[in-house]
């Protein structure tokens, strides 16, 4: 699989970053609390492939329940372009929707449940 370079930002741009995907990606979808709530995309990739440009100033950490996902957003905008997931503890999640998508040849989005993520998580794998 060839991996390039995908560049992505917050709202503002204060926060801006880049990962290193395939072409032809798969997102999930997740109907958890948060994630329905401000519309995330998820697309989970090792912290190997993930490397922050800019606005690490800019970032602030909201976490809640087991507090292993570290939620970051920009103080500026309030864009969560990126975090930690609990899934995942040493990668990270990117928000498709903050990624340039023209750089991607096929996206495909996969419903998660993540409502009921105990039962859900042998099937949540790095997706791309």
């Amino acid at each position: 699989m060839e991996l390039h370079i995908h560049k992505g930002k917050c709202h503002c741009g204060a926060v801006r970053f880049e990962v290193r995907l395939p072409d032809n990606i798969e997102a999930l979808e997740c109907n958890c609390s948060i994630c329905k709530m401000n519309g995330y995309i998820h697309i989970i990739v090792p912290a190997s492939r993930f490397r922050l440009l800019e606005g690490n100033e800019a970032l602030t950490t909201y976490t809640f329940n087991t507090h292993t996902a570290k939620h970051r957003f920009c103080r500026i905008c309030g864009i969560k372009s990126f975090y930690i997931p609990r899934s995942h503890p040493h990668g990270f999640s990117i928000n498709l929707r903050c990624l340039d998508k023209s750089d991607f040849s096929e996206i495909t989005i996969k419903k998660f449940d993540g409502h009921n993520r105990e039962e859900s998580v042998p099937e949540l794998k790095e997706l791309t």
